[in-house]
């Protein structure tokens, strides 16, 4: 009996000890947990926005392409064309394909947040949100659900919107000049820097067009650029995801006294900015950002 009952005890022991270690071994190796070489979390998105001011009227022709090639943006090319990739070297850490990886998420986030015409003009948002980065998705969404002139919380800061109620666009051939460039900061991170001006031809939309008259059917152009920050560890690279990380922003033409926060308001063909300057800026306030705003220079605009 009393043999019986040891070896029921020694079995036990053994089913005991190997629960236990099956528990540790699941523990150091759940799928869910996060690996050791992840990185820090993303760093929150710093983001500055600054109107430009028409010195007068905004210039304006039936001619889209008038415009075009009367303007600085003449020799600019269409779309994404615009967004070359530049040649891809290894760094220290990254090979050459982990280079172009970084490169090629960065023109794709540029140009889902720039030039898809359901971004530009409607409230479509999430071809630009699942290239981010878990980690800034909060801050994504509490920017649209609560925009604020923060310098966190701006949806212009994240892509480019207008107005859907006053403007459209002329011309779905939107003009692009600029540059990308990755470096390696350390082992684990590498960035890219882009640069890019994006010139677009808006018009008045329809019922608007209607009610002012011909006029009002011209078309302008109007100026954004953008200079953003990337930054990737390999899990980045590995879900084709990012952390935009700076978003500098100049727009125009625009009223400074327009709240360029959540959408840009362009100014059409024909029209002058409103009086007034920025909201006003409280410097006992903490928190907050300073209201900018800048005058566009004639040269900028079209000469017709």
């Amino acid at each position: 009996m009393r043999r019986g009952l040891s070896r029921q005890a020694l079995i036990l022991v053994l089913l005991i000890a190997v629960a236990f270690g099956t528990a540790i071994y699941m523990g150091v190796r759940h799928p869910y947990q996060t690996p050791a070489n992840s990185g820090p979390p993303a760093e929150p998105l710093r983001m500055t926005v600054i109107p430009l001011a028409p010195q007068g009227k905004v210039p304006g022709a039936t001619d889209t392409g008038y415009l075009y090639a009367h303007s600085p943006a003449a020799q600019f090319r269409i779309g994404a064309e615009g967004i070359p990739l530049p040649a891809a070297r290894r760094t220290a850490h990254f090979s050459d394909s982990q280079v172009t990886n970084a490169l090629s998420i960065a023109k794709d986030y540029i140009v889902r947040s720039s030039l898809y015409p359901e971004v530009l003009t409607g409230d479509q948002v999430r071809a630009v949100r699942v290239l981010l980065d878990p980690d800034q998705l909060d801050q994504f969404d509490q920017s649209f659900g609560h925009p604020a002139a923060d310098g966190r919380h701006a949806p212009t800061g994240w892509l480019v919107r207008f107005d859907a109620s006053q403007a459209e666009l002329a011309d779905r051939r939107i003009r692009v000049q600029g540059t990308l460039q990755a470096v390696e900061t350390d082992s684990s991170t590498l960035e890219v820097t882009a640069d890019h001006t994006f010139v677009y031809a808006l018009r008045a939309v329809a019922a608007e067009a209607r009610d002012a008259g011909e006029k009002a059917a011209e078309a302008s152009l109007f100026t954004v650029r953008r200079e953003l920050h990337f930054r990737f560890d390999r899990e980045d690279l590995r879900l084709h995801q990012t952390q935009l990380v700076v978003s500098y922003v100049q727009a125009g033409p625009l009223s400074c006294a327009e709240d360029s926060t959540n959408r840009l308001h362009p100014l059409l063909a024909g029209q002058t900015a409103k009086a007034g300057g920025p909201a006003g800026t409280d410097p006992y306030a903490t928190g907050g950002a300073t209201a900018l705003c800048g005058s566009l220079a004639a040269g900028s605009q079209p000469k017709v």
